[in-house]
């Protein structure tokens, strides 16, 4: 029975990976802040009671050297999942919050790699984050389809930190790989996440993103933007399908559904099932609306222009063509996410 490590394993994407590798057969190692934290560390040890002895949780951090070693001991795979996600007006300080963890967090885990014989393979969980910086920049490329061929090129720890965090760790885990060659790296690039969380305490920036439109909070209006979307139960087959498959070696795949989604569209997609539609918002704000806003939720004047009002396509076809991804449908990806948020305001 193969083990995998999974990084983060209170994440809102890792603790889906870890429930598919269980339920795939696999024994898993998952890493957590602390241990002591009984009520963040809930949902994996309800998955140890449901799969005995094929789940075991270890004490790591992302800044310290070496804690990861531990953990990795006897695994095949390992998916480096733990990362913080931020949206923008949730950040106060790029560097700390966003960049030292991300850099600082790769370099850690893959030299841990670097010392565990076991390990042939690394599932990194980058983002799309790492492809483009503005939705203005993806105009610019081939058929203005953004695709896992581009980088953040624009980036930096004052313009979009929590971009730039992914685009230095994932070059970073590039350069790492290509400096030995017992292991193999595989990088998957998901599109906003959403879906139903398995727990209480995530602070995922994607759930921030939407559960403001869902509250109300909103619904004056919403910003015009746009998303590549996925399901956070196809993501967690990604990466699922990356640790196994032999021809994803070297590869990076976009994992996101094949069209952006607006905000104001997440919103028309739950006002049929929502408890109080009233709330929800009915239009997008008027561009100068934004720019004026700007400043006081944390966001430039510049990311307003390069970003309000820009749609672009995708294209997924690598991830589906390699990997095999069927995605689910961006209406009950959005839906289950309201039920799920819903479910967790305890109104369900």
């Amino acid at each position: 029975m193969p083990t995998s490590l999974v990084t983060g394993g209170t994440g809102f994407i890792a603790l889906h990976v870890v429930k598919l590798l269980l339920e795939n057969g696999e024994s898993v190692h998952a890493t957590v802040r602390s241990l002591a934290n009984t009520a963040k560390c809930k949902p994996l040890l309800d998955l140890q009671t449901q799969y005995p002895g094929r789940l075991s949780l270890f004490e790591a951090d992302l800044l310290r050297e070496g804690s990861f070693t531990s953990a990795m001991q006897s695994c095949r795979v390992v998916y480096h999942i733990a990362s913080p996600f931020l949206a923008p007006p949730q950040i106060k300080n790029g560097m700390k919050e966003c960049v030292e963890p991300a850099l600082q967090g790769t370099r850690n885990v893959l030299e841990s790699v670097n010392a565990c014989e076991s390990v042939h393979r690394v599932v990194l969980t980058s983002s799309i984050a790492a492809l483009y910086s503005d939705s203005i920049e993806v105009t610019q490329m081939k058929d203005q389809t953004l695709c896992e061929a581009y980088w953040n090129e624009t980036a930096s720890p004052t313009n979009n930190p929590y971009h730039y965090s992914k685009v230095i760790a994932e070059r970073e885990a590039w350069k790492l790989c290509k400096a030995q060659s017992r292991w193999d790296l595989v990088v998957l690039n998901p599109g906003l996440t959403l879906g139903p969380p398995l727990t209480t305490a995530s602070t995922s920036g994607s759930l921030y993103t939407v559960d403001n439109i869902f509250s109300g909070a909103n619904r004056q209006g919403t910003p015009e933007l746009y998303y590549p979307v996925v399901d956070v139960r196809d993501v967690a087959e990604a990466h699922c399908k990356a640790g196994t498959s032999a021809t994803a070696k070297g590869r990076r795949y976009l994992i996101a559904g094949d069209h952006t989604v607006g905000l104001l569209e997440m919103a028309e997609l739950v006002r049929p099932i929502h408890r109080d539609p009233r709330v929800l918002p009915t239009r997008n704000l008027p561009k100068i609306m934004v720019y004026l806003a700007g400043p006081f939720i944390g966001v430039s004047r510049s990311w307003v222009s390069r970003n309000i009002g820009v749609n672009f396509k995708v294209d997924n076809g690598r991830s589906v063509r390699e990997l095999g991804m069927a995605y689910i449908p961006v209406e009950k990806v959005v839906r289950d996410h309201y039920e799920a948020w819903l479910a967790l305001k305890g109104e369900q």
